[in-house]
């Protein structure tokens, strides 16, 4: 059985390390973070980002709640925006329920980084920044982001006048096997090409992605402030380093489609606390509440892939057809057998950009390099 008595110490101030040391605190276990960085959410710098809602069939707001996670942050439920294909026509996106929650990231005072800071510090967590993780001698979660960059979202954040929002826009030509996107949330706003290949030619698509949203939505950017992330995919063989275990990005706990990873985060790092506690299994915890979705996604993955210019017409015009996107997303990412079959195939399919030869990471200064090989503990 577990010492209950000892002090959990967990490398990473991210959303899955903040969940972790929420879920330990509220069991009485001391704890104490610590984080590479000066303060949360160094590497968003105020990003908008979605927390998903359509993979789990309860509100995710809801779920997060009865596993003891209440981030009190500004966030907009987002029901309705526009989709636009490679010609510029656009497409409705429709949601009775939230399709997904906007939040911003980062140290500012109403952001989910700071919101879980104040909730895990509120509970008696120590969290010690400018601090390295060097070596765990007893009960310790890793949680440090992500290791490898399999895709990239590279743009501006900025102020504007414009209303609160969402648009996308699936084109190769400006985000390749992946989407643009456009987030406004109460005067302040995020635009980026989120890529899964080509990652040398960054600029190139981040400039055709401001340029398409000026010319199909009026984009209005105010003090601009360029800013680029990673994301880091995979359904991992274990969430074990050693005898500990690792939550959030840091193992792969990511949406392989979308690139959505804050639930994901959340959910992992509650299940390593738990583990720990209930002297658990947490290879067993995360697959049976992450893993057949992550699959699943992986699947979605590599059909998308698959469909091009022309295949993300054809997608979008028929989700526009569906009288709920939440709904039809759900059904995307529910498991059945025929995806179960498909996904040794999908893994076969997809492997990491870090060999993709579009960048030869020599002397270069790309979001991919800048980024991939950060160090977070």
């Amino acid at each position: 059985m577990n010492d209950d008595t000892r002090v959990v110490e967990i490398a990473g101030a991210g959303p899955a390390g903040l969940a972790a040391a929420i879920t330990l605190a509220h069991a009485g276990r001391p704890v104490i973070v610590h984080e590479a960085r000066s303060e949360v959410g160094y590497r968003f710098q105020r990003d908008l980002q979605g927390l998903e809602n359509w993979t789990g069939a309860r509100d995710a707001l809801d779920s997060l709640r009865e596993l003891g996670i209440m981030p009190e942050c500004k966030w907009i439920p987002c029901r309705q925006g526009t989709a636009f294909d490679a010609w510029g026509q656009p497409y409705g996106i429709h949601s009775h329920e939230p399709l997904f929650y906007m939040v911003e990231r980062g140290s500012g005072p109403d952001t989910l980084d700071t919101a879980l800071l104040r909730q895990a510090t509120g509970l008696g967590v120590e969290v010690r920044f400018d601090s390295r993780l060097r070596r765990v001698q007893g009960p310790g979660i890793f949680a440090t982001g992500p290791k490898a960059a399999d895709a990239i979202a590279v743009g501006y954040h900025f102020d504007t006048s414009m209303g609160d929002g969402f648009w996308v826009i699936c084109d190769d030509n400006i985000a390749p096997r992946g989407y643009a996107y456009l987030l406004v949330m109460g005067g302040r706003g995020t635009v980026k090409s989120c890529m899964f290949s080509g990652f040398k030619q960054e600029a190139v698509y981040v400039k055709r992605t401001v340029e398409a949203f000026q010319r199909l939505v009026g984009l209005e950017m105010i003090d601009t402030r360029a800013h680029g992330g990673i994301g880091n995919f995979r359904v991992p063989a274990t969430a074990r380093s050693g005898r500990h275990a690792v939550a959030g990005e840091q193992a792969g706990f990511q949406d392989t489609l979308w690139g959505f990873g804050i639930r994901a985060a959340l959910v992992s790092g509650v299940l390593a606390a738990c583990s720990l506690l209930e002297d658990s299994d947490y290879d067993r915890l995360w697959r049976q509440a992450l893993g057949e979705v992550m699959a699943t996604a992986t699947v979605n993955r590599a059909l998308y892939e698959l469909l091009g210019n022309r295949g993300y017409r054809w997608l979008l015009r028929w989700q526009q057809r569906q009288p709920d996107a939440r709904a039809l997303l759900h059904r995307c990412y529910r498991p059945s057998r025929l995806k179960r079959l498909l996904v040794p195939l999908a893994r076969r399919r997809l492997h990491s950009q870090r060999k993709d030869e579009s960048c030869n990471h020599v002397n270069c200064s790309c979001v991919w390099c800048q980024h991939g090989g950060e160090p977070h503990t």
